[in-house]
């Protein structure tokens, strides 16, 4: 077990300087999460939620805290990342773990909504800032610890009571080819409350052929009667790592809605876990990673029934070609008093090689006898009927493998509300699998 010296030292460096600046809880809550990330250590694949992914890459290296942006990113540069024809979306862009508000668009929000840098809540948004640490646990998790030690940037996000964000909010997180060698800790906070309606995108991505570490949470609360609209985009460098957490708490009638795409980084985890803690809540999680090369992507999902008359559905997809490895380990809990829960889950994924592998392992843990679960995982390759009858319409078979192959990731993009971001994701995977290159997607 890796106890991260270097991790402790650089701590210590930055309680002393950029630290020192935010209040008194922030720096209490900072030096508990260091202490339980001491006697932690970093996961091994003896950690049994760690059983198919090493962090030995992570581990092995030295990486350094990124103490400001580079500015040397042009909006030009972003444009890849985006999407056509948002010109209103509400915009904040952190670059090396830091706000660029000369990147950003956040002129026109709507009354009631608040989009700020955490650096500036702990003062002008006290009694929203107060909510950090409250969802995302850290005393069973080492990288949401180190996370929390190192607390300082990233977005919160308020919408009040009753209110409608129209237009989505867009958070990007931008390493350039500055952020070489150093590791970043995006920390976010959306809340929702009680009957507001918003879209919350959250990107990550890499300018440059860079090696370096993000190691992001964000805690979500959504209240009663809310409806979250949550989407996880990464987009790392190939030669980055990525380690990102996201917690949600559900109060009672709310509905959260998740959508993670993992398509960059040279290893990438993703925890997304919601307790559904009110009656009649309802999660929806689906999700599309897509690996090449000797990439990694590990997406672990936990959704625990704590009420009663809650539903959750979960849909992941993973396309993996190369010497990829792709992990998938779903939880679903049920509380012993979360009588009528109405659960289901499915995980299905596609082998386009020999080398690649995935390892999968969907989970029910039932302790209420009123319910209706189900769950089930399919691996597999291209089916043969198909491309036979494809070929038999004069489709090439090498046109029709690349094609049966978007038709399979399309399925769960077209879950995607957002007609923007369902459209420029639809149109990236149509011109990685088969060339074709869709204006929507420039």
């Amino acid at each position: 077990m890796t106890h991260g010296v270097e991790y402790v030292e650089q701590f210590q460096r930055f309680a002393a300087n950029g630290g020192s600046e935010a209040p008194e809880w922030v720096q209490a809550l900072r030096s508990s999460a260091l202490d339980r990330f001491t006697q932690l250590g970093f996961p091994t694949t003896k950690n049994e939620d760690w059983h198919f992914t090493s962090v030995a890459p992570i581990t092995e290296r030295q990486f350094v805290p990124h103490t400001s942006p580079s500015g040397d990113v042009r909006r030009t540069e972003l444009e890849p990342y985006l999407f056509p024809d948002t010109a209103d979306w509400h915009m904040a862009v952190f670059v090396n773990g830091r706000f660029a508000p000369e990147l950003s668009h956040l002129e026109n929000l709507p009354d009631g909504v608040r989009v700020m840098p955490l650096a500036r809540a702990w003062t002008e948004a006290p009694e929203v800032a107060r909510r950090i640490g409250t969802v995302a646990p850290f005393d069973t998790q080492t990288f949401t610890a180190l996370n929390t030690a190192f607390l300082h940037d990233g977005a919160v996000v308020h919408v009040a009571a009753g209110r409608e964000v129209v237009h989505p909010i867009h958070l990007v997180f931008v390493t350039d080819r500055h952020g070489a060698n150093g590791v970043s800790y995006p920390r976010n906070l959306i809340v929702a409350e009680h009957h507001a309606k918003a879209t919350v995108i959250e990107s990550y991505v890499g300018l440059g052929d860079v090696m370096y570490l993000t190691n992001a949470v964000t805690e979500v609360v959504v209240g009663a009667g809310a409806t979250l609209s949550h989407s996880k985009l990464q987009r790392e460098a190939l030669n980055a790592y990525h380690v990102g957490t996201i917690e949600a708490r559900q109060e009672r009638d709310s509905h959260y809605i998740s959508f993670s795409l993992a398509v960059g980084a040279a290893l990438s985890r993703t925890n997304i876990g919601t307790v559904l803690g009110g009656e009649g809540c309802g999660v929806t999680l689906n999700g599309l990673y897509m690996l090449d090369g000797a990439q990694h992507g590990d997406h672990q999902t936990r959704i625990e029934h704590a009420q009663p008359s809650c539903f959750s559905r979960q849909l992941y997809k993973g396309v993996l070609d190369g010497a990829s490895h792709g992990v998938f380990n779903g939880k679903v809990y049920v509380d012993p008093i979360a009588q009528k829960t109405d659960g289901k889950q499915t995980n299905n994924t596609l082998l386009l090689s020999e080398r690649a592998q995935i390892d999968t392992k969907p989970q029910l843990e039932i302790f209420a006898d009123d319910v209706k679960c189900t769950h089930g995982a399919t691996v597999g390759r291209l089916d043969d009927v198909s491309l036979f009858y494809m070929k038999s319409r004069g489709i090439g078979a090498e046109e029709a493998r690349k094609l049966l192959t978007y038709a399979f990731a399309a399925d769960v993009l077209e879950t995607i509300e957002n007609d923007a971001v369902r459209e420029g994701l639809e149109a990236m995977t149509m011109a990685r699998f088969t060339g074709v290159v869709d204006p929507v997607s420039r």
